[in-house]
């Protein structure tokens, strides 16, 4: 670049610029605390833009304000949502297919909210069961491989309906994945040397805590061959079919009323109510949520109404010391 009078523009502005540089390199260094303290202040401001955005995200809490809609027509968010007993939700749920004209052998499902939490921020482990149901609605049958080195017990479970019965030679096939069914069982005597399966079967490996292990080989293959299998799913939530729709509202609620006993099982003994939200629904319709009065085992029941008379004695205890005072 040149300037008037054919001189380069950094020959005029050189001189200008020395004293410059000279001035900035006698400042004295800033102190390392000034550093650390605007980078405390971006932080602070980068962790508030953080929280804004989260309050954001979440939207309006919108908190009911009515009881009982009066229409038909209604906003749902105005109004603390509606609970029922297990035989009015079935009936509706039936009544929703009439009107819908859809299947009337869809399934009914269910969808329980557990409290999993714990004393000192610990929580119950996701579990898995099979519960055998008063009423079966499906003829699906499930694949069981019988582990034994016994004939005669090979014998009985072949003739109950397994569909692999065998020994030790079956461990290299299951590793290569060329055997695979939907449930294993074994007899205690030859666990020791299924070892190796351990890491391959995982939540299928055999043990008497999932009743797959033990010496009843005919029980055992009933429960696997014809029983439901549920697992917790995000921690604390259980989604599994129940029924079919067009079965008696009895058989309906008997299949509930069993998984939930089963469920509760997992409870443990040091937790308050392990049942805390249970929604029931078909295949085509929406949820609705159970009153959950009459349907929980009796301990879980009892251990309500425990915590319900804790909650209103701490509640009563400063209205009674103010009086004091």
């Amino acid at each position: 670049m040149a300037a008037a009078g054919g001189r380069c523009v950094w020959r005029v502005l050189a001189p200008h610029c020395r004293w410059a540089l000279a001035a900035a390199s006698a400042r004295p260094p800033q102190p390392a605390c000034c550093y650390a303290a605007a980078a405390k202040n971006a932080k602070k401001g980068s962790q508030k833009a953080k929280q804004e955005e989260a309050k954001k995200k979440k939207g309006i809490i919108r908190r009911p304000l009515m009881s009982k809609p009066v229409d038909d027509v209604y906003l749902t968010w105005l109004y603390k949502r509606p609970s029922y007993n297990v035989e009015e939700a079935v009936g509706m749920l039936k009544k929703f297919q009439e009107l819908d004209f859809t299947h009337p052998k869809q399934y009914v499902y269910i969808n329980v909210f557990l409290d999993t939490v714990l004393q000192k921020k610990k929580k119950v482990d996701p579990f898995a069961s099979t519960v055998l149901l008063p009423y079966r609605f499906t003829d699906e049958v499930n694949k069981v491989l019988v582990f034994t080195e016994n004939e005669q017990e090979a014998e009985i479970a072949r003739e109950n309906g397994a569909a692999v019965v065998g020994g030790v030679e079956l461990i290299k096939w299951i590793l290569e994945d060329e055997i695979q069914v939907d449930s294993y069982v074994a007899v205690p005597a030859i666990m020791p040397k299924l070892i190796p399966l351990r890491n391959k079967l995982r939540r299928k490996y055999p043990s008497t805590k999932r009743n797959s292990l033990g010496h009843d080989i005919p029980k055992m293959l009933q429960l696997f061959r014809e029983g439901l299998e549920y697992t917790v799913e995000d921690e604390r939530l259980i989604k599994t079919r129940i029924a079919r729709l067009d079965m008696p509202t009895e058989q309906i609620v008997a299949n509930l009323k069993t998984i939930l006993e089963d469920i509760c099982k997992f409870k443990p003994s040091s937790s308050g109510p392990f049942v805390r939200k249970l929604v029931i629904r078909s295949s085509t319709s929406e949820g609705l949520l159970l009153d959950l009065d009459g349907l929980l085992p009796e301990v879980e029941k009892a251990e309500e109404k425990e915590e319900e008379t804790v909650e209103e004695d701490d509640e009563e205890k400063p209205v009674q010391e103010s009086v004091s005072t």
